[in-house]
């Protein structure tokens, strides 16, 4: 199932290349049709090319990813059971220091638990 959910998101990973890639021609041809100068021009061509090759840099980036979960989700922990560890991100927030409101209902007694007697 991990090789299908990687070729799946491989190819749309692909696609949004191309749709990127689309993109930037329409837009060097809207800038060249605009162009007064040869120099206008040929920015408008490098800017499609740097905008190309971002595309090309994120699908890769992404099929990075893909493989890297991909490797990830073989690993198994006892009886088959998938294991994740939870790590925060570099730089999140601190929880807050103090008092925090409990979740839980007070009172006592759960509000969905009847006593049979």
């Amino acid at each position: 199932m991990h090789s299908t959910k990687q070729k799946v998101s491989d190819a749309a990973a692909v696609a949004k290349e191309h749709v990127d890639i689309l993109k930037a021609k329409a837009e060097e041809k809207a800038e060249k049709a605009m162009a007064r100068t040869k120099e206008e021009k040929e920015i408008a061509y490098e800017r499609r090319k740097a905008k190309e090759a971002e595309a090309k840099m994120k699908m890769h980036e992404t099929k990075a990813q893909n493989a890297e979960e991909k490797l990830h989700g073989k690993h198994h922990g006892i009886y088959g059971h998938h294991h994740q560890g939870h790590h925060e991100p570099v730089g999140a927030a601190a929880p807050p220091l103090g008092a925090v409101a409990p979740t839980y209902p007070l009172g006592g007694q759960h509000t969905g638990w009847k006593d049979p007697k």
